[in-house]
């Protein structure tokens, strides 16, 4: 049966929008690690420029007037391209849901999650916006990643539904580990948003020493100010390099590392039981690709602590995660695709 020519746009368009949201998330961890998240204090544009190129201009005229009134030029690129992608982004996201929406008579068309995509962007777009105006408010950074790797997540979700993948001879016993696959990917999600509280919070360099933090970390711990997600008191005029003092900072990235060793534990554990249980290749491949996954964001990890946050390791940290949770997640699919008859 020939394809509508709508379905097939929509498949073409969302490889190119995984495409973008990956680059999109890459330049936000460059922006926020290179600490160029105020570079441009105002939205939609920098000084009131949408020409990066103009706003560097306009930086660089002011400075020479007066000498570090406004922040260094070269922090306006990294914010403004990642704007830039932002938005072609959402252009994508709408005109796919457009299509949707026109071939929604067709059996096979998904509505209500490219729907839901459309709205989750908007959503970033306001996050990204508070992002700027409200000084990098933490919460309000974390909340904007976690919008990111959600926005991946579901355009790789859409993408699946469209190809119709997988398409193949189940395999029961795997089947028999939808619990402990949803509790690995709930680990993995509640891992990337301590590492993103880390990183609004400008806790990941208070612990330098392995595997959990300096001796004594354990006299240093404040729940109460670490997990203060509103109304942070301090008297400077925005949260860039953080309000938080050094114990609630040793807190938050304390457990991050407990977050680590959990999804370790979990997602190993789920590896395991795969690789003894499938009666397929195609299971125990997947088994081995997120093995490597897991030990390659192990290495980025600790390579983060050794190496003091190079901004490179960082960024591939930022990565690994998002790859991590995307294969958790297109497993869990996997597993709950319907048994074929054999014929």
């Amino acid at each position: 049966m020939q394809e509508n020519a709508l379905l097939t746009w929509q498949k073409r368009l969302v490889i190119v929008a995984i495409a973008l949201a990956m680059g999109v998330i890459m330049l936000g961890a460059w922006t926020r690690l290179s600490d160029a998240g105020l570079g441009c204090p105002d939205w939609p544009g920098c000084y009131g420029h949408l020409d990066v190129r103009s706003a560097m201009e306009h930086v660089d005229t002011i400075n020479l007037d007066a000498p570090g009134a406004l922040r260094e030029a070269h922090k306006t690129v990294p914010e403004m391209v990642h704007r830039y992608f932002a938005s072609t982004l959402g252009l994508m996201i709408v005109i796919i849901t457009v299509l949707a929406w026109l071939n929604r008579r067709e059996k096979r068309q998904p509505v209500a999650l490219p729907t839901t995509l459309t709205a989750l962007v908007i959503f970033q777009g306001m996050l990204g916006m508070w992002t700027v105006t409200m000084g990098l408010q933490p919460t309000i950074v974390m909340l904007h990643l976690l919008g990111g790797f959600a926005t991946l997540t579901l355009l790789v979700w859409l993408t699946a539904r469209l190809y119709r993948w997988p398409d193949f001879l189940n395999d029961c016993d795997v089947r028999s580990l939808r619990g402990l696959t949803y509790a690995a990917i709930a680990a993995v999600a509640i891992q990337i948003a301590l590492g993103g509280w880390t990183t609004a919070n400008y806790a990941a360099v208070v612990c330098t020493e392995l595997p959990i933090c300096e001796s004594g970390w354990t006299s240093h711990l404040d729940f109460d100010e670490a997990l203060t997600f509103w109304g942070h008191e301090h008297d400077k005029p925005d949260y860039e390099f953080g309000v938080l003092e050094n114990d609630a900072r040793t807190t938050i990235h304390v457990m991050h590392r407990f977050g680590a060793i959990l999804v370790t534990l979990l997602v190993g554990l789920l590896v395991v039981k795969v690789l003894c249980r499938a009666r397929c290749h195609f299971y125990r491949k997947f088994a081995v690709l997120i093995a490597l996954l897991l030990a390659a964001q192990i290495g980025l990890g600790i390579s983060n602590v050794l190496f003091h946050i190079p901004l490179v390791v960082a960024v591939g940290h930022n990565l690994g995660a998002l790859l991590l949770l995307v294969s958790l997640v297109l497993f869990a699919r996997a597993i709950h695709t319907e048994a074929e008859r054999a014929i």
